[in-house]
C-alpha cells in the first residue's frame, strides 16, 4: 500500500493501519530529531519528541491533503516544528548534526590510521555544519543525510525551491571556508566533495 492509501483507509477507520506508516518513517524521523537536538545535548529527549511528532501526526491526520504536500513533508515539517518548540523552551537556539550514524564504517581492508583519519575529517566536517545557522543546518541534513529533494526541503522549511537552492549554497560555501584552514593547499576531505555533488 502506498502512504495515500494508507491514510485513505485510516481516515475511513482503519486506525491499526496507522502502525504501519508509522514503522515507515519512524527510524528517519527519529535520526532527523536527534541530529537537531545534538547540540544542544537534548538527545535524550529525541524518543519522546519523536512519539509526540507521531502523535500530533495521528491527532492532526483528517486535516492533511495531500494536494499541498507529501506525507513525508507534511512529518518532517511536525518533527522540525515540534524540535524547534522545545529548543524554545529550553531556551537554547543551537540545532546541530548528530554524530552516531552518520561516520561511515571504515572498509576492513583500510588500517587504523586511515579510519582515524577518516573519523577525524568527519568530525570536522560536523562542526563546520553544527556553526551554520538553522534554516541552512537543517537543509543541509535534510538534503545530505535524509536526502529528500528540494521540493519537499522547502515543504518543510516554508520556502521557495529557489530560496532552498540558496540556502543550501549557502550552507557549502560555508563548510568549504570554515575547512581550507585545515587542509591548506590539500585537497578539501572527500567527505565535503560528495555532499557537493547531490
Amino acid at each position: 500500500m502506498t502512504d495515500s492509501q494508507l491514510i485513505r483507509e485510516i481516515k475511513d477507520g482503519n486506525v491499526q493501519l496507522y502502525s504501519e506508516l508509522m514503522r515507515r518513517y519512524q527510524r528517519k524521523i527519529l535520526a532527523f530529531i536527534y541530529h537537531m537536538l545534538k547540540s544542544a545535548k537534548l538527545e535524550l529527549l529525541a524518543e519522546d519528541l519523536c512519539s509526540e511528532t507521531f502523535y500530533k501526526t495521528y491527532r492532526s491526520l483528517h486535516s492533511f491533503r495531500e494536494v499541498d504536500a507529501s506525507f513525508s513533508t507534511w512529518l518532517y515539517t511536525i518533527a522540525r516544528n515540534t524540535v524547534l518548540s522545545e529548543l524554545r523552551k529550553q531556551k537554547t537556539g543551537n540545532v546541530s548534526l548528530e554524530d552516531a550514524g552518520v561516520i561511515p564504517v571504515a572498509p576492513s581492508d583500510s588500517t587504523p590510521e586511515q579510519a582515524l583519519l577518516r573519523n577525524e575529517r568527519m568530525t570536522m566536517v560536523r562542526e563546520a555544519i553544527n556553526s551554520l545557522p538553522e534554516k541552512q543546518r537543517s537543509a543541509l541534513i535534510l538534503r545530505e543525510y535524509d536526502q529528500l529533494d528540494y521540493q519537499e526541503i522547502a515543504g518543510i522549511l516554508g520556502q521557495t525551491v529557489s530560496s532552498v537552492k540558496s540556502l543550501l549554497f549557502r550552507a557549502r560555501s560555508s563548510v568549504k571556508l570554515q575547512l581550507e584552514p585545515y587542509f591548506g593547499d590539500s585537497p578539501v576531505p572527500e567527505e565535503y566533495e560528495e555532499m557537493k555533488t547531490r
